[in-house]
């Protein structure tokens, strides 16, 4: 009986919770500045970005990272519209790498604002990320991936030093290997079904030693999509070796979204 009133005593919590979080959701003033929501990429986490989240938060920001499961372009479109839709107003949706494409998808809501890519893909309605790039020479980074039997893709530690972090010290590279999210295969071959890009106001970060998107490859997005570009020289992870110039074109999204 006690272990009843416990259960019901819980769920009478949690739908309070919901109920308070929905309330909170819809109490955003039109003057209130804007949320950010950062969506990660392949062989990556949400803690990927640690150095640039505290730059954003010391401006006031309120910042949500996704964990994407990586498992399909479905799933990870439906945690970012999670995060998404509990900000309390608008929000500027940031994608990096895999998450570029996650985010032209995402970001087909009434919340979003402004989309900011960092060496992302950004492809348009009805294309694949797989499909993109393909008259190029195939990235270093890309040429050593490694699938599991369960058609999961990895990179290799020695790969995430020279070819995904190759401008960061060798001993954050050995973390961010270890705490990589391997990402399935059939995840690439999924179409996107919109493009967000095509009705909000965009930005675009091209990383020009970028070993495993190629450089020209995000200059033709960043074209593509009509976006307000800078180029930095970094490896595929400027949020990781140039934090602050990465937090500086947020905060320029966040300021013209107001």
């Amino acid at each position: 009986m006690k272990a009843m009133l416990n259960l019901k005593t819980g769920l009478t919590l949690l739908a309070a919770a919901a109920a308070f979080s929905g309330a909170n959701a819809m109490a955003a003033g039109p003057d209130e500045q804007p949320s950010v929501v950062i969506v990660h990429g392949a062989f990556a986490d949400g803690s990927d970005w640690a150095k640039v989240i505290p730059l954003l938060q010391a401006k006031g920001i309120k910042v949500t990272a996704v964990q994407n499961p990586l498992t399909s372009l479905a799933d990870d479109v439906a945690a970012a519209k999670r995060a998404i839709d509990n900000q309390p107003g608008k929000v500027v949706l940031v994608g990096h790498s895999w998450g570029g494409t996650v985010i032209t998808e995402a970001g087909d809501n009434d919340k979003v604002a402004s989309l900011v890519y960092v060496a992302a893909f950004a492809p348009d309605a009805g294309q694949a990320t797989g499909d993109l790039g393909k008259d190029l020479p195939v990235p270093p980074g890309i040429a050593k991936l490694a699938v599991d039997k369960a058609g999961f893709a990895s990179l290799p530690a020695a790969a995430v030093a020279a070819d995904f972090a190759q401008d960061v010290p060798a001993k954050q590279a050995a973390v961010m290997a270890a705490t990589q999210g391997p990402i399935a295969v059939k995840a690439f071959g999924e179409k996107v079904g919109t493009a967000a890009w095509k009705t909000r106001p965009s930005w675009y970060i091209v990383s020009k030693n970028d070993r495993m998107i190629q450089p020209d490859l995000e200059r033709t997005f960043a074209k593509q999509i009509n976006a307000k570009t800078i180029e930095l020289p970094t490896s595929h992870v400027p949020q990781q070796s140039r934090p602050a110039d990465v937090a500086k074109v947020i905060l320029d999204a966040v300021a013209a979204s107001k």
